[in-house]
């Protein structure tokens, strides 16, 4: 197995010399006691593996605010056990520990997520960290024979997500991905309604994120040095940070996170991938948009529209980070909604994220779908986990896959993209009246804020076409001489040695 061979030739566990050089003795020889003071409890799990009435013993790797949440959640789960609490910064491990009371076991605790994959007392693990360790992680845990609960996107890559399926299919595990969205009961009801035909047919879906975002700062190049900044970095380049803020804010650079299309854009293209029945990657994908207004370290665009050309109900994203004028702290709306979706058909349309509702072509209500937010996700994997039936996931890596992916191609069709006139932005979405139309949209909310398109224009990126049935692109439509072998580059990256995905998981 890949995993051991790995662990052995990396570096050893760096828990405990994070904690000294970070924490005071008292506080360590506390932390270090809470783990020795429950080994007769861990022994006492090992003689007890999961069965009908089993406790499933479950580690969190990632332990901030999402990572937090879950934490809480499975806190007050029947049936549940925090066996293992994992994060590389030891303050944020420290902080998530002492939460744990109440009569509750105390968890083992490790800035290594390797040393939880060793342990026997751990049946499944929850993966919430930035998005360039989900791949790598969950294919350790696999390779572990840990079933996985892993955040969306399932990958930062499009190759990463391959490369999770080929593991979760070898090592036959249980394996969900975080777009909760999937367990949203009004959501369900309200698909349901849309493919009852009581609408008519759908004829296109717009997927909507209006999401306020400041600036996240810029400063000169720094390291944290209260933490092992090289295992945070894993499999991305190890580079200084010029944000102020190390966590969440990786979300707005390229070697770790995806943007808000692959932040929240993943959730509202996965409701209309369902929506829309596809189940595959569409023909073509073309993506503009820059950072507007704000001038800090982040890399991904602050105005963003993704065009998923399929030929039968096409999808649009489009992302809004600036409010609806200058000083004021509320977004526009669009279908009546800030972040959602809108399926627009021949008698009407449905809105919602959070449950939804149908309106006719007057905009009269027709019909409401009470949602609970998607709270059964969780439950849905852990009754999983319990069963070994994959196929009563509602989030599988297949679908997680396929949502992820547009996100991605949609990235790359922006990166290898160009500034270009008004003129040239008209004549490449001319043939779609509702790209026309965001963008003219776009247009106008920006001149509220005071940007000149002539001085500073839309990045405009290729049309590309994908190539579904080996996640790879045929073709994509530039002057430039390199712009296919850079497309084809971003498809994979690279990653950091040791912390590299074999071709054979």
């Amino acid at each position: 197995m890949v995993l051991n061979t790995r662990v052995t030739d990396m570096k050893k566990n760096t828990s405990a010399v994070s904690f000294r050089k970070t924490l005071s003795r008292r506080s360590f020889l506390k932390s270090a006691s809470l783990a020795i003071g429950t080994c007769r409890a861990w022994q006492s799990a090992f003689a007890s593996p999961i069965g009908a009435n089993g406790a499933v013993r479950i580690a969190i790797i990632g332990l901030g605010a999402k990572g937090s949440a879950h934490l809480k959640n499975l806190l007050n789960m029947p049936g549940v056990r925090i066996s293992a609490l994992c994060d590389v910064d030891p303050r944020v491990l420290e902080h998530a520990a002492s939460s744990i009371s109440g009569g509750h076991l105390a968890p083992f605790v490790t800035t290594d997520a390797r040393r939880v994959f060793e342990r026997n007392d751990v049946d499944a693990v929850m993966i919430a960290t930035s998005n360039h360790w989900h791949a790598l992680l969950t294919i350790w845990a696999c390779q572990s024979g840990k079933d996985v609960y892993v955040e969306k996107p399932m990958s930062r890559t499009i190759w990463e997500g391959r490369k999770m399926i080929e593991a979760v299919r070898r090592y036959r595990r249980v394996v969900q991905v975080g777009t909760h969205y999937r367990s949203e009961t009004g959501l369900a009801e309200a698909i349901q309604f849309l493919h009852s035909g009581q609408l008519g047919k759908i004829r296109q879906i717009r997927a909507i994120v209006y999401n306020l975002r400041v600036g996240i700062g810029r400063q000169h190049p720094w390291y944290p040095s209260w933490m092992d900044y090289s295992e945070y970095c894993g499999p991305a380049p190890m580079l200084p940070l010029e944000r102020p803020r190390l966590h969440y804010d990786w979300h707005w650079n390229w070697n770790t996170g995806n943007g808000e299309l692959g932040n929240n854009g993943v959730h509202v293209l996965d409701i209309a991938l369902r929506m829309a029945r596809h189940n595959t990657l569409p023909r073509q994908i073309l993506s503009f948009g820059e950072r507007f207004v704000i001038d800090d370290a982040a890399e991904t665009p602050n105005t963003h529209v993704a065009i998923y050309d399929y030929a039968e109900i096409p999808l649009f994203f489009e992302h809004r980070a600036l409010p609806a004028r200058p000083g004021v702290n509320f977004m526009d709306q669009y279908g009546g909604i800030r972040m959602g979706i809108i399926a627009e058909c021949e008698g009407g349309y449905v809105s919602g994220l959070v449950g939804a509702t149908a309106f006719d072509l007057s905009h009269k209500r027709v019909k409401t779908f009470t949602g609970d937010g998607g709270a059964g996700h969780v439950k849905n994997f852990i009754d999983s986990v319990r069963s070994r039936r994959s196929e009563d996931l509602a989030a599988p890596v297949e679908t997680g896959h396929l949502s992820a992916s547009l996100c991605h191609y949609g990235n790359i069709s922006y990166r290898v993209g160009a500034k270009v006139t008004h003129e040239h932005m008209v004549r490449a979405i001319a043939a779609s009246p509702t790209a026309l139309a965001i963008y003219d949209s776009q247009r106008k909310h920006l001149e509220l804020h005071g940007v000149d398109l002539s001085r500073q224009p839309f990045r405009l990126g290729a049309w590309l076409e994908p190539d579904a049935a080996n996640d790879g692109i045929r073709s994509i439509a530039t002057e430039r001489e390199s712009g296919l072998d850079d497309a084809r580059f971003l498809l994979r990256e690279t990653q950091r040695p040791p912390y590299i995905i074999p071709e054979v998981v």
